[in-house]
């Protein structure tokens, strides 16, 4: 079949240095092999046993937005308007019922390509925009770490923006990765929020063939399909961006970490070096689907079961209680007590084995 890349692919380069892919595509070009790898990790599946996408099933759309790694705000800007309501191949006819549900952003924008302080607001207002459309906007931290004060760039830094740090395989966090807090802004945030793998990542290039990269490029990636799936398994919370960057920050695994930036502990959870953690994506939509059910039921002080059954470990999220001891205790099923744990219930997770 021949593909309709109507509503499917936008090209923002009109001119200067077209790369590769020359001027205003028709149809998808990478120019290098950045692009390529990042979408095989949110989507890839070459039915021949590379099932290198986290959401091998979903449906991708795209917006080249640099050629050949060179971008500027305008171009950036161009695609998120595009996003927001994609067209045509013509530029025409604007639909915003084909938004996607999330973007990825594996990019950043330096004072070379002309984003400064001077117009960081109007990239902001796109992304914002975005949120409140429906979209969870994932962005990538940033490569200037491992020193504190290195999330600059713009779209990572702000408020809305799903931001994503690096960790290796063994779940420690990559030297490369950027830190916070922001202060390309003046406002202290703690980034990033969440960190996924990003180093040494296998995924698909130009050509057919498959190759590794670093960088937080390839963080957000999966993070960006790890939403497609979490909405696939829970459909309610399409376009509720709050709830579900809520569910990865709150489940996410707080690895070890013993960075101090911004005065933020290590141990204190969201810091300037993982933000809230590594994602956990089944954790999230357990977390979600309890979450909704405890809607139904409760008040706004509660605790948050799931998930159930459990096999391995249970997970109980007390939520809005303030400066309150509980006991939580544990009992099979001939009611004899086999565990009990004494909490702080303040926004509290409690993590309890239930294997044996």
């Amino acid at each position: 079949s021949v593909a309709d890349h109507n509503y499917n692919w936008h090209d923002a380069i009109h001119s200067g240095n077209g790369g590769v892919c020359g001027l205003d595509s028709k149809e998808p070009c990478d120019d290098d092999t950045h692009g390529t790898h990042t979408m095989g990790t949110m989507v890839g599946d070459d039915g021949a046993g590379n099932q290198i996408g986290v959401a091998p099933s979903a449906k991708w759309i795209g917006c080249r937005n640099m050629a050949s790694l060179v971008g500027t705000p305008t171009r950036y800007n161009e695609c998120f308007q595009w996003f927001l309501a994609p067209t045509d191949l013509n530029g025409q006819n604007p639909n915003p019922a084909k938004a996607p549900h999330v973007i990825n952003n594996s990019w950043g924008c330096d004072a070379a390509e002309g984003c400064n302080t001077s117009n960081f607001s109007t990239m902001e207002t796109a992304v914002n925009n975005l949120v409140a459309a429906g979209v969870v906007v994932v962005v990538s931290a940033g490569n200037e770490g491992s020193g504190c004060n290195t999330v600059g760039t713009p779209a990572a830094i702000f408020e809305k923006s799903f931001s994503v740090g690096s960790t290796t395989s063994a779940d420690a966090m990559s030297i490369f990765s950027s830190r916070g807090p922001v202060t390309a802004d003046g406002s202290n945030r703690v980034k990033p929020n969440v960190c996924a793998p990003g180093s040494n990542i296998r995924s698909s290039v130009p050509g057919g063939g498959y190759g590794y990269k670093d960088g937080t490029s390839m963080a957000g990636p999966h993070v960006a399909g790890a939403v497609a799936v979490f909405i696939s398994a829970v459909p309610s919370l399409a376009g509720n961006v709050n709830a579900i960057e809520d569910a990865f920050e709150k489940t996410a695994i707080h690895i070890s970490n013993s960075q101090t930036c911004g005065g933020t502990s290590p141990t204190t959870f969201p810091n300037n070096t993982i933000g809230f953690g590594r994602i956990d994506l089944l954790a999230a939509v357990n977390y979600a689907i309890a979450n909704s059910v405890a809607d139904n039921n409760s008040a706004n002080d509660r605790v948050v079961v799931f998930p159930s059954p459990a096999d391995d470990k249970l997970f109980a999220i007390v939520e809005n209680f303030k400066n309150v001891k509980a006991e939580v205790g544990l009992y099979n099923t001939t009611g004899q007590k086999v565990s009990s744990y004494t909490i702080n219930m303040n926004n509290h997770t409690l993590e309890i084995p239930v294997s044996d």
